[in-house]
Formats: C-alpha cells, sequence, structure tokens
C-alpha cells in the first residue's frame, strides 16, 4: 500500500482547491448588427438557397464583413392590421378571407394577433400560435369611420416593443390616413428605432360615400415605410387579388436570409444600410438603416 507524508497530502489538497476555485471560462461575444434580407429574381419571384458569398453588405458606404449567415426559416411575432373603414364595408368578407390564408400559412414557431382600425383601433388580445383562435378573432373585430391608419401602425409597434426575435407589422388598407393623432415620420422612426418590419398591401378602390361614387388610392407612405424598414409593399387593384398577396407575405417571411456583420463604432448614430447582390438579375430587399449602440444589436458567440 502506498502512503502519503503529512506534508504531501497537504500540498495534494492545496491543488485540489485551488483547481475548484480556478475561475470558469466563457467563450466571447459579438455583437452584431442583423439584416434580415428577401431576395428576388428579375421576375419578381423569390430566390432561395444562396450562399453567403452572393452578398455585400454596406455601413455608411464602407463595405462589411460578413460574419454571420443564416439561410433557414426563423419564427416571427405578427400584428395583422386590417382597414376596416366605411369605404371596406363591401369587401369586409373578402378581406377576412384574404387575411385568414396568411394566418393558415403560420407555422407552429410563429404568433401573431389580428386587429382592425377605423375611427377607433382593435386587438385580439394577446399574441398566439393559435390558428384557430386568430382566424375566429377576425370576425369579431367592428368596422367604423374614418381612418386611423398611422395610429394603428404606431399601436401595434407598441405591442411588439417587449417582443424578443423577429417582429412584423402586417397592414391593409384601401386609402389614406384620415384621423389619427400620430404622423407619418414618428412611426416611421418608431418602426426604425424598434426593427419592426412593416408588410403593406393598399387596395385602389371604389365605393359610394354617401353622395357620389368615389374611388380611393392607398396612403403613399405605405410604400416608403415598406421600403424602409426591408418589408414589402403590394398596390392592388381588384378585390380578388387579396388572397394570393397575403399568402405571398406569409412565403417571404418564411423565406428570408439573415445576415450580420460587427460595426466599427458604436457612436449612437443612426448608420445607412446597403445590401446588394452580386448575381446580375438580383434584387435583394432590407432595412436601410440602424443605430450603432449596444441596445440596438445582436450578440454572437
Amino acid at each position: 500500500m502506498r502512503t502519503f507524508t503529512t506534508s504531501a497530502l497537504v500540498a495534494l489538497v492545496t491543488l485540489t482547491l485551488a483547481a475548484q476555485q480556478e475561475p470558469p471560462t466563457f467563450k466571447a461575444t459579438t455583437q452584431i448588427v442583423s439584416v434580415p434580407a428577401t431576395v428576388l429574381d428579375a421576375q419578381g419571384r423569390l430566390v432561395p438557397n444562396l450562399d453567403q458569398d452572393q452578398f455585400a453588405i454596406l455601413d455608411n458606404g464602407k463595405p462589411q464583413d460578413i460574419i454571420f449567415f443564416q439561410n433557414e426559416t426563423q419564427p416571427f411575432t405578427v400584428v395583422v392590421m386590417l382597414d376596416y373603414s366605411a369605404s371596406m364595408t363591401n369587401s369586409l368578407d373578402l378581406l377576412r378571407a384574404a387575411a385568414e390564408q396568411f394566418l393558415l400559412r403560420m407555422l407552429p414557431q410563429d404568433k401573431g394577433q389580428v386587429g382592425a382600425f377605423s375611427d377607433k383601433i382593435e386587438f385580439s388580445g394577446k399574441f398566439t400560435n393559435d390558428r384557430d383562435d386568430l382566424i375566429s378573432a377576425l370576425r369579431d373585430l367592428q368596422y367604423g369611420n374614418p381612418t386611423r391608419l398611422w395610429d394603428a401602425v404606431d399601436q401595434s409597434i407598441d405591442m411588439l416593443k417587449p417582443i424578443d426575435g423577429r417582429k412584423v407589422v402586417l397592414v391593409f388598407t384601401d386609402g389614406d390616413d384620415t384621423y389619427s393623432k400620430t404622423g407619418f415620420g414618428t412611426v416611421l422612426d418608431r418602426a426604425k428605432e424598434n426593427e419592426v418590419m412593416v408588410y403593406a398591401i393598399g387596395l385602389q378602390s371604389t365605393y359610394f360615400n354617401g353622395q357620389r361614387m368615389v374611388r380611393s388610392q392607398p396612403d403613399r407612405s405605405l410604400r416608403k415605410i415598406a421600403e424602409e424598414t426591408g418589408g414589402g409593399y403590394f398596390e392592388l387593384k381588384k378585390t380578388d387579388e387579396l388572397a394570393p398577396t397575403f399568402t405571398r407575405v406569409a412565403q417571404e417571411l418564411h423565406s428570408l436570409y439573415t445576415l450580420g456583420f460587427a460595426p466599427g463604432a458604436l457612436d449612437g448614430k443612426e448608420h445607412k444600410l446597403d445590401l446588394r447582390m452580386k448575381q446580375t438579375g438580383m434584387n435583394a430587399r432590407a432595412r436601410k438603416t440602424y443605430v450603432a449602440s449596444a441596445a440596438h444589436l445582436s450578440n454572437t458567440k
């Protein structure tokens, strides 16, 4: 049998305690600017299965090294906000049916709620992945007049503010804003600050306003907020185009690429983003700006 001297035992215990007290090691994290992107070909079709080397990112005009790339379906949280003002009265059944097509294509990891705006703004209550509940809630929304478009988008951003992950507002309208307290500029700034992607569907429509037939046009700023936040804008002329367009939005949200780069400096300022495709004939949609501060960046190991 081996024996140990007292001094040897003391030395052994000391080494053991030192090893136990050694601080744990952690992998370093890198803060990145996350850039979700949709890629379309020259015919407007979605382009899947691209590699990282097909993309180029510029930050204030300077090329960046792409250190994060993901080409997998990622869950999202969405507010589907529908125009229920008087001009839509004769088309509400078609609009509900079209919105159902979007909700039916949500995946189990996706969450959403539905809402409507007119002279008032309604939400279904809480975010859920229960598609049956969301479809049922569409039938409980009330219509009215006039149209609080930007108030509706602004309050949708509020609902999404505490949510982690990809955040989306899908808004439909057939006319201009006529009654909001919040202006478009404020809503655009808040969407960018909170990294909310806005998809907008606008419908040209003709309706009787009680005195004469009136032709409505979607608010012109819808295209701008979609482009600035990396979403999509669709302008329709016929109600029978509604269902295919809502379906297309669901397809796009499940076909996003996510790219990331490490910013050169956290100066707290708004930077211009430019995502480019190296292959001729392809076009990438992504947000146009980001704020270079730690509070607005993601972490990766």
